[in-house]
């Protein structure tokens, strides 16, 4: 048996390329990779001898043990357990819309589906829409009819896409929209069926998601009445 994360690995984006190739290596399909920027004071970025640098993020689903083999990797080829260097960092998985998809994002990782534990027992979860570029409106739709307040989208690039149309007879493109939506758990079940159905792997959007357990929120009172 093993449990399912989502693996994040921060770092510099001109270590990018190492660090998607790390998650293929240990089998991960599709990392996805977006940008950002470090906010370290100058102070802390002077202790350590750093200049201000832009950020790459790269995460995707993995097994217990595949995130061993990457942070090993990570460990071995960027030392990233270097002071200095970039983070990485797992968080556990609540569920994923669709046997397929879930069997796609798993396969070659050894996954043997388990219970969920006391911990995804939470009042509220994060859905992680992973989209084509251009149809997050689309993603959104489906999920306001289930319920949905908003969302955030951030805009990624998918690495290995060409495995979707092996696994599962479908072309997905690799410039991606990825879109986050917090709910209460206990609409979580409809509002991802929902996207499966009007924005699913099969139409345009071309959409995959999973869900996150949050343990706490702050700022949604009037959901919390409901």
């Amino acid at each position: 048996m093993s449990e399912l994360y989502l693996a994040f690995t921060i770092t510099d984006r001109i270590r990018s390329r190492d660090v998607v190739k790390a998650y293929q290596e240990a089998g991960v399909s599709a990392p996805l990779v977006t940008l950002g920027k470090g906010t370290a004071s100058s102070e802390i970025l002077n202790i350590f001898g750093l200049d201000e640098a832009e950020k790459a993020i790269c995460f995707g689903i993995t097994t217990d043990s595949t995130w061993e083999k990457i942070k090993k990797t990570l460990e071995r080829r960027l030392r990233i357990d270097v002071p200095g260097t970039g983070i990485a960092f797992t968080v556990p998985l609540g569920s994923v819309g669709g046997k397929r998809e879930l069997m796609f994002l798993t396969t070659g990782q050894g996954y043997e589906k388990e219970e969920e534990s006391h911990m995804k027992d939470t009042a509220y979860s994060l859905l992680v829409v992973i989209a084509n570029q251009g149809y997050s409106d689309m993603v959104m739709d489906a999920a306001r009819s289930a319920g949905a307040g908003g969302g955030t989208i951030l805009h990624a690039k998918g690495s290995g896409m060409e495995k979707a149309e092996q696994f599962m007879g479908i072309s997905l493109a690799a410039e991606k929209d990825v879109i986050f939506i917090v709910t209460r758990t206990d609409k979580k079940n409809d509002m991802m069926k929902t996207i499966m159905r009007d924005a699913g792997v099969e139409s345009k959007a071309g959409s995959i998601l999973f869900s996150l357990p949050v343990t706490d929120t702050a700022g949604l009172r009037l959901t919390s009445e409901d």
